[in-house]
């Protein structure tokens, strides 16, 4: 662990062009992918993610996304300061934020919707990236129906199969891509620049009150894709919503889509963690195709 913390401090001092030496390092809990630290010279605190050097992909895809979403100059996020890999462990340096659970929902809906009108000429990214520790393909496309089906939702079902998770999911789950058009009858999105893994634990506020998003999966597509999340597993509150409605919105197709949206997600999950997971799945499967019946 010294040979790490050392080889980390001198990868810190290197990036931030002033001397840093760890003195304290404190082990950070909450997440289930990484191992985290705050560490501290006195002076200056910073956020560390570790995982093994097999696994460094996942911080390369979350620091581009980090800094995709800070030149949006939109949503606060944390800097990223360096990554690499010492000692075996591959690792991710943020700016240490003191988040807390509360604060300026209103702002939080008015500056993703200033993020999600940071716009692409094509549906996908730069480079492929990881939602979660699942690879997260990112080809670019100019038909959203056409890069939802193969690179979101196919690729899911896929995963799933290849799982063993086979029966009425996969069963339904063709059907749904076959009809996937329906579903974007009349509605023509434009790409938006996402966070992409918008739940309610990847957000928090400073002691001022004001919004920051971290743990992006980024990507431009459509908007609903992020608010439909933010609905998924709850923790955004009504203000948030209304402020971004206010500020952009939402297509009269947005609750339909919404289930179609979190599919991909719930289906991760499923991929991820398998249970009860599989159930939810097959229950939306279900429930989208009786808007094609």
């Amino acid at each position: 662990m010294n040979v790490f913390l050392n080889d980390l401090a001198d990868a810190i001092s290197r990036s931030s062009g002033a001397p840093f030496c760890i003195k304290n390092a404190q082990p950070v809990h909450g997440g289930d992918i990484s191992r985290a630290f705050r560490i501290s010279d006195g002076a200056h605190h910073y956020f560390v993610k570790t995982r093994p050097a097999t696994r460094a992909g996942l911080f390369e895809g979350e620091a581009a996304g980090l800094n995709a979403l800070t030149r949006a100059n939109a949503m606060r996020v944390p800097r990223v300061i360096c990554r690499g890999v010492a000692d075996g462990q591959a690792y991710l340096v943020l700016e240490y934020l003191s988040l807390h659970s509360h604060g300026n929902a209103v702002q939080l809906g008015r500056h993703l919707a200033a993020q999600h009108r940071v716009g692409a000429a094509h549906f996908g990214g730069p480079h492929d990236n990881w939602l979660g520790t699942t690879p997260q393909p990112n080809v670019w496309g100019n038909r959203w129906a056409e890069f939802w089906r193969h690179h979101r939702l196919g690729f899911q079902f896929r995963l799933a199969a290849e799982r063993g998770h086979t029966g009425a999911l996969q069963r339904d789950g063709e059907i749904l891509l076959a009809h996937l058009d329906v579903f974007f009858a009349g509605y023509a999105p434009s790409p938006s620049l996402l966070h992409g893994d918008l739940w309610g634990g990847n957000h928090g506020y400073l002691a001022d009150g004001s919004p920051v998003v971290f743990d992006p999966a980024v990507y431009f597509g459509d908007r609903e894709c992020d608010l439909a999340m933010t609905e998924l597993f709850g923790g955004f509150a009504p203000a948030f919503h209304a402020a971004y409605r206010e500020s952009w919105p939402l297509d009269a197709g947005y609750p339909v889509r919404k289930t179609l949206y979190n599919l991909y997600h719930i289906l991760n999950h499923v991929n991820l963690f398998g249970g009860s997971y599989v159930t939810q799945a097959t229950r939306m499967t279900a429930q989208l195709l009786a808007h094609i019946r």
